[in-house]
């Protein structure tokens, strides 16, 4: 029956394991240990292999190899070898005696176990039954049915089962390895179910034979003088108790020595056999001498023999007429002039052959169905009766009753597990001699030949035998025999036995299969909560396993009804099916190229009509079966998806998704997506350490809050150095990468590149992360920390071109500043705002951004506030309006505000600001002074800034050491004590405390800015208001002579920035984060220092701020 795959308890379904963890599939092939020996270069030496001979401890030569691959055998791990396999593995002890290699052929192998395990309990038990009540066309429809669907089945297991080797595992490697270890685990385990209530129903069949026709007085609760409701009690009370014995007796044995249940494997076939062979005797030798069964009918109602012993009213003894049992049964006295059952005065009693024979001509009056509601009587059609409708009915347990209500679909799931078992050649590979020969021969020979038996018995059974006999389920009117026993020859009591031994045997097989079965799929690792049913006794029986099996089984048995059972296990046996048939679809669709069939009658159509006469057959048997056999697979196959180890089998699911990919990426080439479809598909750019860890995680905190849009996520970073030597810290960093990635909860991929700097490898990952049409749209990088500190200089450099780059690739840039103080996703905000400063259009990121964010359980609780800026000449009362319903078509709930700012002129400690600014960019370049003089050089420029400063704005810089004193711990690494140590830090210490007089500086604050970077009117705008302003007329006399070189375009831009960061750090200072427009970097690269300084004083003051630049087109619109 059923095999385990491999008796490797360690190593499986660990983060390690490739492929599907079995030594023995891949021990033949590269990289195996056989091709590891020390000594491997020497022995190739004059064989005029030295060109390869440093890549033979890797890759064999062909010779070795063929002659591995020439002599692999699937070693068996069935049932009988288990102990030397566990022997083999372990290594604790030599095996006791050598593992021989499989010799079944085709007969042995599969075709006679496949015959075993298709005929059953059903043939002898239900058979006549099923078409007495169906008739013999409805019964012939339902056969044929189930027929083709396991015929269907078997030609795409055979394409299945000849595709390569198959180890010991039958169906659930198959269905595994083809669509993958969630769908085999969810088929696995309805499959072992199925199995499992099989050995249920067989000891039910068994116990049905034994109590009602081997020893009937065996029972404990007695049927006799009982009716109705009561008998049926008794009945199944009877089966619990005994089929609760039996059971156990059975679990006894297998787990005691399977060997003998395969020893007596031949003999329970033989009974089979037997039983057959004896029914197309009887049917013979109905055509030549008809055997008598009578039955005795009392008007045209079947009455039971246990309730007279002459089928008639009177009889004549010595011309005396003298009352019959049946007379007492029906009257109240023996007396002729008794008073008797209205419908028994009414009607004579007749009687009639129960086997009138094949040349009688029954075949015509049985040749339609006759469903009956339980409790009706079985009435011969064709003869009258007289019965008076409203009477009731009296004495009924003289009469043959239906037991059960019976339809078309009832029948259909009683029939369907007697064409089970066609898996049993399969299950049997690890045996077979030549398993992609065998399996597809025996099986269709197996499915042929069982299928030509039932259509035949089918037609015979309507030819030979009478309909109310073949109605009579337990034989009640033929003296209690076996109905299909009455047909046999030479004797009834052949079938008897027969049925009996051979529903024995299957039980046994079923008992025997399933916790293989089980222990199998628990040994794949794939369902974790399962694995201590991998484990077994030393010669690796599994023991957990078959008491696992016995209790499910055990079920069945408190089910009691065959009627019952039998649905069940057809519900799992046609999802396994059903399945089989998908694989080898799915297989043959896709093209795999590692789908090459050694069996070529298949076709894709034809598993797809396969897998469609299961799914129908499903909800034909039973629709309330069928959704909760549907629901436990999926409730499996999520489990599996979740919490189940991850294996790579190269599945058939795998090939759709590969499909799917490919197909959906095509569609995205058509075009870009229409604005209502956009969605932030996000390039992570992070850096790495020396070890490869991730220096900036909570980047892909931000990225995982922002995926409410579920578009695409890459995470990237580049190594320097050349592919060759840094492969290794690629891999690490990729490692590294995939591990946050998971930590962080972010879904997407990650990206690691190698080049010989590291602006290089950034612009790689820009320019060609995604593939097609899936591109990332929008860039996800940090602000450079300590970007003023000389050693930090190339760091901000690249930072300016990754802006560069994404504003000429028209892609989106987000620039989260301090992002170490950006909320975990374990953080929740109960409360707070995040706003948007709205300076310029930029196709609405400003807006989507917030929304997306507020989806994020961390961001849920805050409130969105948009601010925009007015100048003199604006409407700011029709802006806001404006503004409100733009948000209001927008469907975005949020606070509106319009800030007002005048046009200041512009203050002598902006002057100051940017001449520090632009002397700092003059110093920094002088690359070729020496180290001393660099140093003198900024000492004096620091003290004349320090000195003029504290002249122009002695208040500003006053209220700046004030702040100084309260600034974050964050910023201490830059105070002035380290600043004496290293005087190259005093300037940028300085141009830093010089920044506002209205806001501490705090390095935590996120950048942002809404300039932008157009060329300026003209350059004496500022001079003029300078000398118009009364205020700083005075001034204009101690004006420092450096004042007149500075250019007028930073001067405007510091002076935005400074009035920018007043009114945002006014209104927004107590902001859980701050969105605000960034502008683009200079044109030219002499201003790069100019542009990050702008940008730092643009966010001085503010925790959180995330730049944002749009990519150019719209994201967001007011239409549906």
């Amino acid at each position: 029956m059923l095999n385990n795959m491999t008796d490797c308890e360690e190593g499986e379904g660990g983060p390690t394991s490739q492929g599907d963890g079995n030594p023995k599939e891949s021990s033949p092939f590269i990289n195996s240990s056989a091709a590891g020996d020390t000594g491997k270069s020497q022995q190739y030496d004059g064989k005029n292999m030295a060109l390869f001979e440093e890549e033979m401890d890797t890759s064999p030569m062909v010779s070795s190899l063929l002659s591995s691959l020439a002599n692999y055998s699937n070693l068996p791990t069935g049932s009988k070898e288990h102990e030397e396999a566990e022997n083999n593995e372990e290594g604790a002890r030599p095996s006791k005696k050598p593992v021989k290699a499989p010799q079944l052929g085709t007969l042995m192998g599969v075709y006679l176990p496949c015959i075993q395990n298709i005929f059953g309990v059903i043939l002898f038990l239900r058979m006549t039954w099923m078409v007495g009540i169906g008739g013999v066309l409805g019964s012939f429809v339902i056969v044929f049915m189930c027929c083709s669907t396991t015929m269907l089945t078997a030609i795409s297991m055979s394409a299945i089962a000849t595709n390569g080797v198959v180890p010991a595992g039958g169906s659930y490697y198959m269905i595994s390895r083809s669509l993958g270890p969630e769908f085999g685990g969810a088929v696995g385990i309805c499959f072992y179910l199925g199995t499992t209530f099989a050995g249920a129903m067989y000891i039910l069949g068994c116990i049905e034979i034994l109590l009602i026709y081997i020893v009937p007085q065996a029972a404990i609760f007695k049927i006799e003088g009982l009716e109705g409701q009561e008998a049926e009690a008794a009945l199944l009370n009877n089966m619990r108790v005994y089929g609760t014995i039996v059971l156990s007796f059975m679990a006894l044995v297998v787990f005691v020595g399977v060997k003998y249940v395969n020893k007596l494997a031949l003999v329970f076939l033989a009974c089979v056999i037997l039983s057959i062979v004896a029914v197309y005797g009887g049917v013979i030798k109905t055509a030549i001498d008809p055997p008598v069964f009578p039955v005795c009918l009392l008007g045209n109602r079947t009455l039971a023999s246990k309730g007279y012993d002459v089928c008639a009213k009177v009889i004549e003894i010595d011309n005396e007429t003298v009352t019959t049992k049946l007379w007492m049964s029906f009257c109240d006295s023996e007396n002729l002039n008794a008073t008797c059952d209205e419908y028994f005065t009414n009607n004579n009693v007749k009687e009639i052959q129960g086997i009138p024979g094949v040349t009688s001509g029954i075949l015509a009056e049985n040749l339609f169905g006759n469903y009956l509601e339980k409790g009706m009587f079985l009435e011969k059609r064709g003869l009258a009766s007289e019965a008076d409708p409203d009477s009731p009915a009296t004495g009924s347990n003289r009469y043959v009753l239906a037991d059960i209500t019976s339809f078309f679909t009832l029948l259909v799931g009683i029939y369907f597990p007697s064409v089970t078992g066609i898996m049993a050649g399969s299950n049997r590979s690890g045996d077979l001699r030549d398993a992609q020969k065998s399996i597809p021969i025996g099986t269709i020979a197996a499915i042929t030949t069982t299928s030509i038996v039932y259509m035949s018995c089918v037609v015979l059974f309507g030819a030979c035998i009478e309909g109310v006999v073949l109605r009579d389920k337990f034989g009640e009117g033929v003296n209690g025999n076996l109905v299909i026993g009455t047909l046999a020859w030479p004797s009834p009591w052949v079938i008897v036995f027969g049925s009996f031994f051979s529903t024995c045997g299957a039980g046994l097989q079923s008992l025997t299969g399933a916790p293989r079965l089980l222990q199998a799929i628990a040994r794949d690792g794939i369902i974790p909560f399962l694995r201590v049913f991998g484990h077994g006794k030393a010669n690796g029986e599994p023991t957990w396993a078959l008491l696992l099996t016995a209790s499910i089984c055990e079920i069945g048995i408190i089910i009691a009804s065959l009627d019952a059972v039998a649905p069940i296990l057809s519900m799992f046996f046609l999802m396994c099916y059903m399945f089989v048939n998908l694989a080898c679809a799915l297989q043959t669709l896709l093209r795999t190229p590692n789908w090459r069939p050694r069996f070529k009658f298949y076709h894709w159509a034809l598993s797809f009509l396969g897998m469609s006469l299961c799914l129908s057959l499903m909800f034909i048997c039973s629709w309330y079966y069928a959704m909760v056999a549907m629901g436990i697979a999926t409730c499996i196959y999520k489990y599996i998806e979740f919490c189940g180890a991850e294996k790579e089998w190269g599945d058939g699911i795998r090939g759709i998704s590969l499909s799917a990919a490919r197909f959906a990426l095509m569609r995205l080439e058509e075009g870009p997506p229409h604005t209502k479809n956009w969605r932030p598909q996000i390039l992570v750019l992070v850096s790495v350490d020396a070890e490869q860890n991730v220096e900036q995680p909570r980047l892909l905190s931000l990225a995982n809050q922002l995926k409410a849009g579920k578009g695409l996520t890459i995470v990237g970073t580049s190594v320097q150095g050349t592919f060759l030597d840094n492969y290794t810290e690629a891999q690490r960093a990729d490692q590294s990468l995939r591990k946050l990635m998971e930590t962080e909860k972010v879904k997407g991929f990650s990206q690691v590149v190698i080049s010989s700097n590291l602006r290089d490898g950034t612009s790689h990952l820009i320019q060609v992360g995604g593939l097609g049409g899936l591109k990332h749209n929008t860039v996800l990088v940090s602000w450079p920390r300590n970007w003023k500190q000389p050693e930090y200089h190339q760091q901000f450099r690249n930072f300016i071109e990754v802006v560069r780059e994404t504003t000429v690739a028209s892609l989106a840039l987000l620039v989260p500043k301090n992002i170490s103080s950006y909320p975990s996703n374990g953080e929740r905000f109960t409360e707070g705002y995040i706003d948007v400063w709205w300076i310029v259009h930029d196709g609405g990121m400003l807006m989507l951004l917030p929304f997306l964010l507020r989806q994020h359980k961390v961001w849920r609780k805050c409130k969105m506030r948009i601010f925009t800026v007015a100048q003199m000449d604006d409407n700011s009362i029709q802006m806001k309006k404006d503004l409100i319903t733009f948000l209001y078509h927008l469907r975005i709930d949020a606070a509106v505000e319009v800030v007002e700012m005048l046009d200041n002129d512009i203050s002598a400690y902006t002057y100051e600001k940017t001449l520090v600014m632009e002397q700092r960019s003059q110093i920094l370049k002088q690359m070729h002074l020496t180290k001393n003089e660099k140093e003198r050089e900024i000492q004096s420029i620091t003290d004349s800034s320090r000195g003029s400063i504290r002249r122009k704005n002695p208040s500003a810089l006053r209220s700046h050491h004030s702040n100084d004193e309260g600034a974050s711990v964050a910023e201490q690494p830059e105070d002035e004590s380290v600043a004496v140590s290293n005087p190259k830090q005093v300037q940028l210490i300085h141009s830093k405390n010089a920044s506002t007089p209205t806001s501490p500086t705090s390095p935590t604050a996120p950048a942002g800015g809404t300039a932008t970077w157009t060329d300026s009117k003209d350059g004496d705008k500022g001079k003029t208001h300078i000398a118009t302003n009364p205020e700083t007329g005075k001034d204009l006399f101690n004006m420092k002579p450096e004042w007149e070189n500075l250019s007028q375009v930073d001067v405007r831009r510091m002076h935005t920035a400074m009035r920018l960061n007043e009114v945002i750090t006014k209104k927004s200072k107590e902001a859980k984060l701050v969105l605000l427009n960034m502008p683009g970097p200079p044109k030219n690269r002499v201003g790069n220092e100019n542009y990050m300084e702008f940008l730092e004083v643009l966010t001085e003051g503010l925790n959180r701020v995330l730049l944002v630049r749009g990519g150019g087109r719209e994201v967001i619109t007011i239409y549906s």
